[in-house]
């Protein structure tokens, strides 16, 4: 169970998030459409911004954050042991952002885990696969949800700071975390 001493909170501003994850958005589309550029050796750079592209875009977009919060569930059950009906997820409407959330506390190398699954695999998967096939839609969208897991880069900073064993609770309404030593 946890400690009686109060835990140390890790908190995320998120009006510092924000303006961080705009710059880094912008940032990581012109690295990446750049890079792409180069890969393929288009050395004149077009794209075309149609009605079409840029509704595949928000619907990639949204299906790729409902995904982030979906592996960070995952990686819940699968680096902490969590069971189903521990698990949590939504929109937070007020602070305008998806999250994924469990009641069990769990282990800060689980936790670490957790909070970089959805990185990896709606992130740089993407991106990869957008370089392979030349896809500068899929690039973007790379961009953008390596850029939005700024937060959860955040998070994994702090607890670097924690050895592994110490016991990490999510706040189930809020950008923080708990961490019990």
């Amino acid at each position: 169970m946890l400690e009686e001493k109060d835990p140390l909170i890790i908190e995320l501003d998120m009006k510092k998030i924000a303006k961080l994850n705009f710059w880094m958005t912008l940032l990581l589309c012109i690295l990446f459409l750049a890079f792409n550029t180069i890969i393929h050796r288009q050395f004149q750079f077009e794209m075309a911004i149609t009605l079409w592209n840029f509704l595949l875009f928000i619907v990639g977009y949204c299906a790729l954050i409902i995904l982030h919060e979906l592996f960070h569930l995952i990686g819940f059950m699968i680096f902490g042991k969590v069971k189903w009906s521990q698990l949590n997820y939504g929109i937070n409407v007020k602070l305008g952002v998806a999250y994924a959330t469990t009641s069990k506390p769990l282990p800060n190398h689980a936790m670490k885990k957790a909070l970089m699954l959805p990185f990896w695999t709606t992130g740089v998967l993407p991106t990869i696969i957008g370089f392979i096939f030349d896809n500068q839609l899929i690039v973007l969208l790379g961009a953008f949800l390596i850029a939005g897991a700024v937060g959860d880069f955040y998070m994994y900073k702090e607890l670097r700071k924690f050895p592994n064993h110490t016991l990490v609770k999510d706040d189930p309404q809020l950008p923080k975390l708990y961490v019990y030593q």
